[in-house]
């Protein structure tokens, strides 16, 4: 059986005066149109080739000798070449640009961007691309240790467990929710430290430096929200997680160690429910 968005080796088993047909044998009554501009000089019958099939304008399945840069095995980072009232179009090698649904973006996209999507076939055995799901496509096998600094792009967010990202656009990792993310976006290149690798190889990371290099800026972020306080933060290192990240945008431990610092420089005072800039 033929089939769409994987590459493929099939035989000539007809030429026409505008292409070739190819199926998997002879005998096959499905059949698949390789274009006349795309076959190869001296292509007789029984010639297999590697090709990839697709869905033309005109939503006929056509083959191309073409290598796209997305099949349905993969993931890849593809261009949105234009933005329509049904969706978004992405350049991904072929003559047809693949369709982007809006019920398969996790964010706006816009003309420009680049995103990373799968491939899928829709209700109308069309194929297109999404931003759904792409965990389940992303590797486990990452060669980092923690420590390492790593670039990645983020895809997806989740209340519960924060922000996800593809490092190298390939290995899966996790932004835990108690760190601030809410400055990201769907489709952010960042750089971050991975901080641990769990046991089903997805790669734990973390925006911030190393404790001792961070707590100064922590501090300073202190001092500031200090400051907008009028001196006085309704709050201490006591309150519940969700206050100091709504508040703070950092996590308790973070915030402890920041308050405990300008503590021991006498630059505050801290009482039973709030802390005092002296």
């Amino acid at each position: 059986m033929i089939k769409l968005g994987v590459r493929q080796s099939l035989t000539v088993v007809k030429k026409v005066e505008f292409g070739v047909y190819l199926a998997e044998s002879p005998e096959d009554e499905q059949r698949v149109l390789l274009p006349a501009k795309q076959v190869p000089a001296g292509t007789g019958i029984g010639d297999v080739l590697e090709v990839f099939v697709y869905k033309d304008s005109r939503d006929r399945m056509i083959s191309t000798i073409r290598e796209p840069k997305l099949t349905m095995d993969q993931l890849a980072v593809l261009d949105v070449v234009s933005v329509q009232k049904i969706g978004a179009f992405l350049d991904w090698g072929l003559e047809k640009d693949l369709f982007l649904p809006y019920r398969e973006q996790l964010g706006r996209v816009y003309e420009g961007d680049q995103v990373l999507v799968r491939l899928y076939i829709d209700k109308s055995s069309r194929l297109c691309a999404s931003m759904r799901h792409l965990y389940e496509r992303l590797k486990l096998d990452a060669p980092y240790q923690p420590g390492d600094m790593v670039s990645g792009r983020v895809y997806e967010f989740s209340d519960n467990f924060g922000a996800f990202v593809a490092v190298d656009d390939v290995y899966s990792a996790r932004i835990p929710n108690h760190e601030d993310h809410s400055f990201l976006r769907i489709g952010d290149v960042i750089d971050a430290r991975v901080t641990g690798v769990r046991p089903d190889g997805k790669l734990e990371l973390t925006l911030r430096q190393k404790a001792y290099m961070q707590m100064d800026e922590d501090a300073r972020k202190v001092l500031e929200a200090l400051e907008e306080y009028a001196g006085v933060l309704p709050f201490n290192d006591k309150a519940s997680p969700e206050i100091i990240m709504r508040e703070m945008k950092m996590s308790k431990g973070a915030f402890k160690r920041a308050v405990g610092h300008l503590y021991k420089e006498r630059r505050i005072e801290i009482g039973d429910s709030s802390i005092r800039l002296l």
